[in-house]
């Protein structure tokens, strides 16, 4: 990856610097912090790239740019995107109703009382459709969100988990059994949305949902380390996860070496997948491009465009109409689209990116945004759970935007 000095694109260097010392002085030298990588790149060159710490602590295997991080929740900006590929070949419209492609969910219902395995339900206001899958606001919900009986419910029948075997297939079936937490459309609420997209990529395109990415995206991207799965030659190359246990000490959660990433059947579209820096990188560079990258057109700009539109109805921010304490945003300030959360009000959000920016996160504290504004993307990767542990995403705004001329 070849760099230009900050001050070609419109940056300060001794500013961008402080992103590198902020990160080391208060994160990675006292241990809340395994490692990171911090890219910022504006007008299509990058400016900055920071590698800092080990990739494995147990090891002392230090981060290198080539390093290969667990995306969590980053994958599911990818799969929206190759979904409304299919879109885009007129293959369904965004208020079709779900059960049109999951006839199994013709009959689902909201919880009225009761816990698993007796609800007492009433019928939807409305059926879900595809486009409250990608704003999610269809009703569904996650496990480890433990606030409902319905979480429990995911949690008592393991709703999404990749044991050996299970896969998507497996997952609709048993959401089929269960009802939803609100009418589709009335509330918004963080959850498996995106993997059941996952599913309908599957339906719509007639290939396996590795097989559709890999085709639609990856390929053309160049994205080379992008995969649902650890390849045996790249092993060495991942970075292992942690959280921190009660003394807020860093303990090992999935090891690098022997992770859960091999050899699993549940291509999860909302959190499954694994990646470099750079290949993320060219992710969002393909986002800024609207479409293209290299002469490579993967969506259109319109729909990209739409894509990123605050898309909650009446245009309220998510602190209006979000149920749940968590997900990869703060909610004040901070519409959402099809697959990605987007800047509407920055007085109060209350960090400096440019109305009309978008981004998510990760569960393991991986972040990146996009200001068409500007022309930036930054991008931060790094292998600690949860992703609710520390504010770094509004840090790092700080840094980055000071540094703008």
């Amino acid at each position: 990856m070849e760099l230009v000095t900050p001050e070609a694109l419109g940056l300060h260097s001794g500013q961008l610097s402080r992103i590198g010392e902020h990160l080391r002085q208060r994160y990675i030298e006292p241990g809340k912090l395994p490692g990171s990588i911090t890219l910022v790149a504006r007008h299509g060159q990058v400016c900055l790239l920071d590698i800092a710490g080990e990739r494995d602590l147990e090891r002392g295997t230090p981060m290198t740019a080539d390093t290969i991080f667990r995306l969590y929740s980053m994958s599911k900006p990818i799969t929206s995107v190759a979904l409304m590929t299919l879109f885009e070949r007129g293959l369904f419209a965004l208020d079709d109703p779900v059960h049109r492609f999951i006839p199994s969910w013709r009959g689902l219902a909201v919880r009225k009382a009761g816990a698993f395995p007796l609800f007492e339900t009433v019928p939807c206001e409305r059926p879900m459709t595809i486009r409250d899958l990608l704003r999610h606001t269809s009703g569904l919900t996650y496990d480890f969100l433990r606030e409902s009986n319905i979480d429990y419910a995911y949690r008592k029948l393991q709703v999404g988990n990749p044991a050996p075997g299970y896969t998507l297939q497996d997952m609709v079936d048993q959401l089929a059994q269960l009802p939803l937490e609100f009418s589709p459309g009335s509330h918004w609420n963080y959850s498996l949305a995106t993997d059941v997209l996952g599913h309908l990529i599957e339906v719509l395109s007639g290939q396996t949902l590795p097989e559709y990415l890999q085709q639609t995206l990856f390929e053309p991207l160049g994205m080379v380390d992008t995969a649902f799965n650890i390849a045996p030659d790249k092993v060495d190359r991942l970075a292992s996860c942690y959280e921190r246990d009660a003394a807020k000490k860093l303990v090992l959660n999935d090891d690098g070496q022997d992770s859960q990433f091999r050899d699993r059947v549940f291509w999860s579209g909302g959190g499954g997948l694994l990646s470099t820096v750079s290949d993320y990188y060219r992710f969002c560079q393909m986002l800024l491009g609207g479409g293209s990258l290299d002469g490579e057109r993967v969506i259109g700009s319109r729909t990209l465009e739409y894509m990123t539109a605050n898309h909650l109805p009446g245009g309220v921010d998510l602190s209006a109409i979000a149920m749940g304490s968590f997900s990869e945003t703060q909610y004040e300030g901070v519409g959402f689209g099809l697959g990605f959360a987007s800047k509407i009000d920055q007085v109060k959000n209350g960090n400096p990116a440019s109305h009309g920016s978008f981004f998510w996160g990760g569960l393991a504290s991986t972040l990146f945004w996009v200001d068409p504004a500007e022309e930036l993307v930054v991008i931060f990767m790094t292998q600690l759970m949860p992703s609710s542990t520390f504010n770094l995403r509004g840090q790092l705004e700080a840094l980055v935007y000071a540094a703008l001329d």
